[in-house]
């Protein structure tokens, strides 16, 4: 198990040599993104609509944050359950998403998605939103504002602490 210090944009390139366990602290643009702005988003795609954001070497983030704080720039920010988002996960991983963080296991399909793009799948703590956020320097939202903390917010991480839950070649600490 080794540690890495890696910017959202080193990524890509990176799920090359990280292993599943290696622990990676992530700096950079991500979005977040869970089960109600999913199904939007697909409905977008659909109907050949324009994306909140581009899928292409984007990382989704399953997080519903909670209300900020006045003296922070996002709430607590833990990770969700990945599974639910399973049916829709193959689909944006061949759309070109670099990378999904989540807790928990994945299904097969996408297993089988992550080794077919060469992505990743990386692990946050559950329970940890408090602490986590402390790794957030700015929050936004940037759709489905109606969700609330489901809608889609565009997140700067600075070393948001992840572990390499399923790497590149299909191999997950999940077996």
């Amino acid at each position: 198990m080794k540690e890495y210090s890696l910017s959202t944009d080193e990524l890509k390139k990176a799920a090359e040599y990280l292993k599943f366990g290696d622990k990676v602290y992530l700096s950079g643009k991500v979005y977040t993104s869970r089960d109600a702005a999913h199904k939007r988003i697909f409905e977008l795609l659909e109907n050949n609509n324009f994306l909140p954001y581009p899928l292409q070497n984007s990382i989704i983030y399953y997080a519903g944050p909670t209300p900020t704080p006045s003296n922070l720039p996002i709430g607590s920010c833990g990770p969700t359950t990945s599974s639910r988002m399973d049916p829709y996960t193959p689909r944006l991983y061949d759309l070109g998403v670099t990378a999904t963080i989540g807790k928990g296991g994945r299904s097969n399909e996408v297993i089988d998605a992550i080794k077919r793009n060469k992505a990743l799948y990386l692990c946050a703590i559950g329970g940890a939103g408090a602490l986590s956020a402390i790794s957030i320097k700015s929050a936004k939202v940037i759709a489905f504002d109606d969700l609330g903390p489901e809608s889609v917010k565009e997140l700067i991480f600075d070393n948001f602490p992840l572990i390499v839950g399923i790497d590149a070649f299909g191999n997950s600490i999940f077996d």
